[in-house]
C-alpha cells in the first residue's frame, strides 16, 4: 500500500516540489505569472490525458507493465524538464512528463478496486488518500529547502531521482492484480465502450464531477498560493512552505478519521460533508478578500478548504469505482482525468486580475464547491450495504 500510495503522488510530487520556486522561476525567464502557472496547467492537462490511455490500457494489458512504462519515462521526461532553455519548452515537457506519470496514479486505484470491494474499498482508498497526502505536507518544506541550495532546475533534478526510486521499487514489489481471464479484449472499441457504459450510469457521473470539482478547489490554491501568500502576504519561500505543508497535514488527518468512520456513516455522507466544509472555507475566503482580512483570518479558512478534500477526493473514488469491477482501470482513467481537467481550468481562472490577490482564488474555490456539493447530492448510495453492520 505503501508504493501503490507513492504512486498516487505522482501529481502532487509533480505540482508541489517547485511552488515555492515559481516566482524565481517567472523572474528568470521574465514572461510573467501566467507563463509561470501555464507549467503547472500543463501538467495537469498532461495527468487528465494520461490517465485516459493509461487506464483502458491496463484493463487489456494489466496493471504492472504500463506502471513501469509509465514511470520510466516520468523519470526521463523530470531530466529533461531540469535542462529547459525556455518557460516555453518547459511547458511543453511538463506536459509529457504528466502523460507520463499518470499511469502512477491511475494504476494505483485500479490495483485497490481489483483487491477490494464496498466499505473496504472505501477505507482502503483513505488510507491511499492519507499516504498520497505525505506528498503535499513534504514537498514544498522540501521545495524550500531545496531554493536554499539549488534553483528550480535542481528540483527537476530530485523529481527525477524520485522517480528512479520508484521505478526500481516497483520493478521488484508490484505484483499483477488483473489476471488474464478478467482482462477485456477487443482494442480500442472495447475500451470506448466500457466508457460509455460507465458514464450512462448517474452515481458514476456525479462521484466524478463531484470528486473533480473537489479537487479543482484544492488546486487552485495549489496553483496560487505561492503569489498570494508570497507576493501578495509577504511570506518567505520557507516560511510559505511551512504554512503549505501544515496543510498538507490536515489532508493527511482528515484521510485517517475517514479510514476509521466511513464504516459507520457511508462514502456518501463524508462526501457530502466535506464538500460543505470546503464551501464554507470558499465562501469565508470570498468574505475574507473584501474586507481585506489579513492572515490570522485566512489562513484558518484556506486550512479548511484543503483539510476537507481528506473526506472528498477517496469517498468519491470509491463510490465511483463501486460498479466498475471487470473495467476498474478505464473506471480509474475517467475518474483521474474528470480530476485534473477541473483543476486546468481552474488555475487560469484564478490567475485573472491581480497576480497576488486573494479574490479570485477565493471565488474559484466557492463556485467549484458549491458545484461539487450540488452533484454530491445526486450521487445514489452505493449497491449492497454502503454502511459496515454491527459487529
Amino acid at each position: 500500500m505503501v508504493l501503490l500510495g507513492a504512486l498516487s503522488a505522482f501529481g502532487p510530487l509533480s505540482m508541489d516540489l517547485y511552488l515555492p520556486a515559481l516566482p524565481s522561476l517567472e523572474a528568470e525567464f521574465g514572461d510573467g505569472q501566467g507563463a509561470a502557472q501555464l507549467t503547472l496547467t500543463s501538467v495537469a492537462i498532461g495527468l487528465a490525458a494520461g490517465q485516459l490511455v493509461a487506464g483502458p490500457l491496463s484493463d487489456r494489458f494489466g496493471r504492472r507493465v504500463p506502471v513501469l512504462v509509465g514511470v520510466g519515462a516520468y523519470t526521463l521526461a523530470s531530466v529533461l524538464c531540469a535542462l529547459s532553455p525556455s518557460v516555453w519548452v518547459l511547458v511543453g515537457i511538463r506536459l509529457l512528463q504528466g502523460l507520463a506519470g499518470a499511469a502512477g496514479i491511475v494504476l494505483a486505484r485500479a490495483v485497490v478496486r481489483d483487491t477490494t470491494e464496498g466499505v473496504e474499498a472505501a477505507r482502503a482508498f483513505a488510507l491511499l488518500a492519507s499516504i498520497g497526502g505525505a506528498a503535499p505536507v513534504l514537498a514544498p518544506v522540501l521545495g524550500g529547502q531545496l531554493l536554499r541550495v539549488t534553483d528550480w532546475r535542481g528540483v527537476f533534478g530530485v523529481l527525477a531521482v524520485i522517480g528512479l526510486v520508484l521505478l526500481l521499487a516497483a520493478a521488484r514489489r508490484l505484483p499483477e492484480t488483473l489476471p488474464a481471464d478478467r482482462r477485456v479484449h477487443g482494442g480500442a472499441r472495447a475500451s470506448a465502450a466500457a466508457a460509455r457504459e460507465l458514464l450512462g450510469q448517474q452515481g458514476f457521473r456525479n462521484a466524478v464531477l463531484a470528486q473533480g470539482l473537489g479537487f479543482g478547489a484544492l488546486f487552485t490554491y495549489i496553483s496560487t498560493s505561492s503569489f498570494v501568500l508570497q507576493s501578495g502576504y509577504g511570506l518567505t519561500p520557507v516560511q510559505f512552505s511551512l504554512v503549505f505543508a501544515g496543510n498538507g497535514v490536515g489532508i493527511v488527518l482528515a484521510g485517517q478519521v475517514s479510514r476509521a468512520v466511513v464504516a459507520r456513516t457511508g462514502p456518501r455522507a463524508l462526501l457530502r460533508a466535506g464538500l460543505a466544509l470546503q464551501l464554507a472555507g470558499g465562501a469565508g475566503l470570498v468574505v475574507a478578500a473584501v474586507a481585506g482580512a489579513g492572515l490570522p483570518v485566512v489562513l484558518p479558512l484556506l486550512a479548511l478548504v484543503v483539510s476537507a478534500t481528506g473526506w472528498v477526493l477517496p469517498n468519491a473514488t470509491a463510490l465511483a469505482m463501486a460498479g466498475a469491477a471487470r473495467t476498474a482501470g478505464t473506471a480509474s482513467a475517467l475518474v483521474g482525468a474528470g480530476q485534473f481537467a477541473v483543476a486546468g481550468v481552474g488555475a487560469p481562472l484564478a490567475g485573472l486580475g491581480a497576480p497576488a490577490a486573494l479574490a479570485p482564488m477565493a471565488v474559484v474555490v466557492a463556485g467549484f464547491a458549491v458545484l461539487g456539493l450540488v452533484a454530491a447530492l445526486r450521487v445514489p448510495v452505493l449497491p449492497g450495504p454502503e454502511v459496515a453492520p454491527p459487529a
